[in-house]
């Protein structure tokens, strides 16, 4: 699968592994693994991307759909482990002032 999600034993947070390619064909897996949690649920992601290999536009919206429905400014997001690919694209969008890019 190229979307997994695996969640802590206090539930409090939340791993989303991305393998492959992140575009519009995992945009179900992906919001699936959000979609019941709510802004004020107290819940911190973890958006790994250590076995994607390509992320494009819609990638990024799915982001920032994620961001908006966990509360924007109040959410707590991290994407980790990126490609210098990857990175490069995150900066050029300005991602950094978003997330927390680890």
């Amino acid at each position: 699968m190229p979307v997994t999600s695996a969640v802590s034993a206090d539930g409090k947070d939340i791993t989303i592994k991305i393998s492959g390619r992140f575009d519009f064909a995992v945009q179900n897996e992906f919001r699936d693994c959000y979609h019941g949690i709510g802004p004020d649920d107290g819940v911190s992601f973890v958006i790994d991307m250590s076995k994607a290999s390509y992320m494009d536009s819609s990638a990024l919206g799915m982001l920032l759909m994620m961001r908006e429905h966990l509360g924007s400014n109040n959410a707590n997001i991290t994407i980790s482990n990126c490609s210098d690919d990857i990175s490069n694209i995150l900066t050029v969008a300005n991602f950094q002032s978003l997330f927390k890019i680890a």
